[in-house]
């Protein structure tokens, strides 16, 4: 019997280039927060790491987009997460969310996706 398993990793804080406006090419504060439905063909059953999605693979690749060109959508940097998660075929459905902390002094602007396999 198949096991479903939701995989989170949450408020994931870097520093990265994001946006359209010239004060936006350095970096800014940035979170993001992931959430995968993962699909196994059975439950785990010997408590060991290689029977599940090591979400150690989404944190250093993210943090290595933050540390890359930047992106001057919100849209396109939730994406480009989406498409790293849905690269496992054992994500079915994932959902991204960035928001930039710092934009405003009174509020967080974000995006949020959710795409299936």
């Amino acid at each position: 019997m198949s096991a479903t398993y939701t995989i989170l990793l949450d408020d994931l804080r870097v520093a990265m280039r994001l946006g359209i406006h010239p004060h936006e090419a350095e970096p800014q504060p940035v979170t993001l927060s992931v959430a995968m439905t993962v699909t196994y063909p059975a439950a785990p059953s010997a408590d060991r790491i290689e029977e599940v999605l090591d979400y150690d693979f989404l944190r250093e690749s993210i943090l290595a987009m933050a540390g890359g060109p930047g992106f001057a959508l919100q849209e396109s940097l939730c994406e480009a997460v989406a498409a790293l998660c849905l690269s496992d075929r054992r994500v079915v459905t994932v959902r991204v969310r960035s928001m930039k902390t710092g934009i405003y002094p009174d509020a967080r602007v974000g995006c949020e996706i959710e795409r299936t396999r």
